[in-house]
Formats: structure tokens, C-alpha cells, sequence
């Protein structure tokens, strides 16, 4: 299981936190998602055999925001 802190700019509210989970989850390999709007950030657990940071990223990143690091 690898880990995977990703800072999120665009992120306003409950509603676009929601839309990074979604389109996170929907990633086969990912296990656990957890996005904060304060820190503006997704912690994501996955599977490195099914996925890897830079698909997160791009997932993201086609929902409408942008991945700073």
C-alpha cells in the first residue's frame, strides 16, 4: 500500500471536496481517500500494482483543479 499527499488549489467548498473523492474513488486500486478543504489536500492509500500518482493527479486535475505538489 503506498500513500499519496497531493496539495489541491480551487478546492471552495464542501461540494468540490465531494467531486475530488468522487472521481478519486472511482480509480481502481484506490482504498482510502481523504480530502480536507482547510488544508486544501487529499491523502489518498492505493494499491501501486493498480495505480500511481500521477493517474491521482490526473484525475483531479481533469475534475477541474489544480494539483500544486
Amino acid at each position: 500500500m503506498e500513500t499519496a499527499v497531493l496539495k489541491i488549489e480551487g478546492m471552495t467548498c464542501g461540494g468540490c471536496v465531494k467531486s475530488v473523492e468522487r472521481v478519486l474513488r472511482a480509480i481502481d486500486g484506490v482504498k482510502r481517500v481523504q480530502v480536507s478543504l482547510e488544508d486544501a489536500k487529499a491523502n489518498i492509500d492505493y494499491e501501486a500494482g493498480k495505480t500511481n500518482a500521477t493517474e491521482l493527479k490526473s484525475a483531479i486535475e481533469d475534475a477541474g483543479y489544480e494539483v500544486v505538489a
